[in-house]
């Protein structure tokens, strides 16, 4: 048996998302299969609307017709989800579902990762990879959300502003 869940793509009626959602929600509360289905999502996102000449905020969905389930892939958790009123299926080739990968997961920002840092804005780092590695520089901006950080290097007498991903720069000590 699989032991890890994995994120996969759930297609359902348009309009159906949120029911679809709750329903599943439902049966693994009543059939106690939290070990089993561990987190089901509908990304949605706020969006400001004008209409009529006044803003409006609207929660939308991002995929509409598609609902994402955390589980482990059994063929009860397979059976649950698929005969679930308002699925069509998986996603992936025939009847095989494919989990999302890590990356996927990511872009999607469905599941957040803390992230902690050891610098600040301001702070001096050293450039660990990437064609400007062993360069020191001053953090000016962190967008830990989108895992950039933007550091500004001192390069033939100028300040230039360098994007670079959290994990190439260290603090100096």
């Amino acid at each position: 048996m699989p032991d890890e869940a994995r994120w996969y793509v759930v297609h359902t009626y348009s309009g159906y998302e949120s029911k679809v959602a709750a329903t599943i929600t439902t049966i693994v509360e009543n059939r106690k299969l939290h070990d089993l289905i561990l987190d089901v999502n509908v990304p949605t996102e706020i969006v400001t609307e004008i209409k009529d000449s006044k803003a409006k905020e609207v929660e939308r969905k991002i995929f509409p017709g598609y609902v994402l389930v955390k589980m482990i892939m059994t063929d009860e958790s397979w059976h649950v989800v698929r005969n679930t009123r308002g699925v069509t299926g998986f996603v992936g080739p025939g009847s095989r579902p494919i989990p999302l990968t890590d990356e996927e997961v990511l872009s999607l920002g469905v599941e957040k990762h803390e992230i902690e840092l050891s610098y600040g804005v301001g702070d001096s780092v050293k450039i660990m990879g990437g064609p400007l590695e062993g360069f020191i520089g001053t953090v000016e901006d962190l967008a830990p959300e989108k895992n950039r950080v933007r550091v500004i290097v001192s390069m033939f007498g100028r300040e230039t502003p360098v994007e670079l991903a959290l994990d190439q720069v260290e603090t100096i000590v």
